[in-house]
């Protein structure tokens, strides 16, 4: 064979050429290019069925999920309530280390978010108030957050939410949440 040498060889998707070169007797391979032969089609797509398949699966899927989470908006609403509860807790322990004391009952919670225009009134307050987001939330059901001062549970204060009817007492949805309980 001489250096210049080419044999042609055809698998039936590519075009393979093998070059011989007798001066350092290695062989190199190298990829031309695609037949378009039906056979080749068939290998480089998906077929109809195929799809087919997957977006039935994914619709499954898509179905059991939408119904687990068809059940977790009260378990979201109830955590919401929690972590709210909490943040207000944090500012009124915030509130009492720089003011000396508790918001009064008159006070209110929003005691966290203005300066208090009923005595005791505070010497020094933030311009910003103790809530970040400077506007006292009601819960997740649209009711307002409930203020007691000295708490039921012997605690120097509570804040509570009545729940999903704003009624106290309850089960389930329907039932308190309590700063005393978080």
């Amino acid at each position: 064979m001489d250096k210049d040498h080419v044999s042609d060889v055809r698998d039936q998707c590519s075009e393979i050429y093998i070059q011989w070169s007798a001066s350092n007797s290695q062989t190199t391979l190298s990829l031309l290019g695609r037949r378009t032969g039906n056979l080749c089609r068939k290998q480089l797509g998906f077929s109809l069925i195929e799809i087919l398949v997957v977006v039935a699966i994914i619709s499954i899927l898509t179905t059991f999920v939408a119904l687990n989470v068809a059940k977790e908006p009260a378990k979201a609403r109830i955590a919401k309530t929690r972590a709210e509860i909490e943040t207000m807790r944090t500012a009124l322990k915030l509130y009492r280390m720089e003011q000396g004391r508790y918001p009064a009952q008159g006070q209110g919670l929003k005691a966290l978010i203005h300066i208090p225009t009923v005595d005791p009134i505070p010497g020094r307050y933030p311009a910003d108030g103790y809530l970040d987001s400077g506007k006292l939330p009601n819960d997740p059901w649209g009711n307002p957050y409930v203020y007691l001062i000295p708490g039921s549970n012997g605690e120097p204060f509570e804040i509570i939410s009545y729940g999903a009817d704003g009624e106290p007492g309850g089960d389930e949805e329907r039932s308190d949440i309590s700063s005393s309980g978080v």
